[in-house]
């Protein structure tokens, strides 16, 4: 998977950079950076809870197949 931020890549057709667009969305340049930071820390599995969301997972999987009820 290419996790190199868009800004990096050649900009073709005047693409709207990732930055860019969260900007446009309202969020503030810290709030971006955070956006951006935590997406590539869950990328790299960074996140201890994994297990958690994999049973998570499963349980709705389980639920929305009507094998388990909500």
């Amino acid at each position: 998977m290419n996790t190199r931020p868009l800004e990096l890549a050649p900009n073709l057709n005047n693409a709207v950079t990732e930055t860019e667009e969260l900007t446009l969305y309202g969020f503030t340049q810290e709030e971006v950076i955070s956006l951006l930071w935590l997406r590539q820390w869950y990328q790299n599995g960074g996140s201890d809870r994994m297990e958690v969301v994999r049973r998570l997972e499963f349980t709705r999987h389980l639920v929305k197949h009507g094998l388990l009820e909500p």
